[in-house]
């Protein structure tokens, strides 16, 4: 089958994922969303550290392996090998020099980039070539609830690179934030995954498989058992629609080294989002991976 639609060519958007594709089970998910979604020119997929030396070269086989499975065809580049301090005197990655040039590139189509992890790659364009400022919005799927946050928890994608997020944060390019409460709020169960992802051809299984050995494994000591929360997929949703969640205007924070905030007056705005319509975003991901790759139901 196929998504017989069309998104009218002044609507469509030029994106580009960057995701520590490798360091959990729901990026994939948000991947695969991303690159089945017509309103998308997707131009590359960028592969993000994670806190651990080669996490970048696994998110990069990751990566991969999604789009394999898809027999999908996107540029995909290795980000940063560490955080934006411990790369300062290296040259810049070959992610960070494709996002200079894409966003310096002549469009009609407004640019996207749409951050699933830290934001090192993102930052070290933007130190680079500040002349890219203006010329891109970025959504980055972290940070803790600005009004609730919490001495002690390290929320995972900014601690991961204290620096590189205050410094996106501080440049004036238009973000737009999506905190934890927010993407915690994407919850499926591992049955409805099993009943609905998984008969999708090689992607599916990848995808249930993947969620599955991690379930399992100690790392998610963390998760209730037998759901998980898609807590990528909102970056993918608020692109495809900006109001499928509540948002508000804040001075943007700067993050302190535990992930908590301190605020000053006279920082740049950002929209953070309060909410999601979790519905909208899950049902749209599991629709079109029906539609694309779904084959007689499988045995597990």
């Amino acid at each position: 089958m196929t998504l017989n639609y069309t998104v009218p060519e002044y609507k469509r958007l030029r994106v580009i994922i960057d995701t520590d594709a490798a360091c959990e089970a729901d990026d994939p998910f948000a991947i695969a969303h991303g690159v089945m979604s017509k309103k998308f020119d997707v131009k590359a997929i960028f592969a993000e550290q994670f806190g651990e030396p080669s996490t970048t070269k696994r998110s990069y086989d990751e990566i991969i392996t999604i789009l394999d499975a898809m027999s999908i065809s996107i540029p995909v580049f290795m980000g940063e090998e560490g955080t934006l301090s411990q790369v300062a005197d290296k040259e810049i990655s070959p992610a960070a020099s494709f996002l200079i040039e894409e966003a310096m590139r002549e469009d009609e189509k407004p640019l996207y980039v749409l951050c699933i992890g830290a934001i090192t790659n993102i930052a070290s364009a933007i130190k680079k070539c500040p002349e890219i400022i203006s010329k891109m919005t970025v959504v980055w799927i972290g940070g803790q609830n600005l009004d609730h946050c919490v001495s002690g928890h390290r929320e995972f994608n900014a601690g991961n690179d204290i620096e590189a997020i205050n410094l996106v944060v501080s440049s004036g390019v238009e973000f737009w934030q999506i905190p934890n409460n927010v993407y915690g709020s994407m919850h499926i169960g591992l049955a409805e995954i099993q009943k609905k992802i998984y008969p999708c051809g090689k992607i599916g299984k990848h995808l249930l498989d993947n969620m599955l050995s991690y379930n399992a494994s100690e790392c998610a000591g963390w998760t209730a058992g037998e759901s998980w929360s898609l807590g990528d997929n909102p970056a993918i949703g608020v692109a495809l629609e900006p109001n499928c969640g509540g948002y508000v205007y804040r001075e943007a924070p700067i993050f302190n080294d535990d992930t908590t905030y301190r605020f000053e007056e006279g920082r740049p705005m950002i929209r953070v989002y309060t909410s999601i319509n979790s519905r909208f975003v899950i049902e749209d991901f599991i629709c079109k991976l029906q539609l694309l790759y779904e084959t007689e139901d499988m045995e597990m």
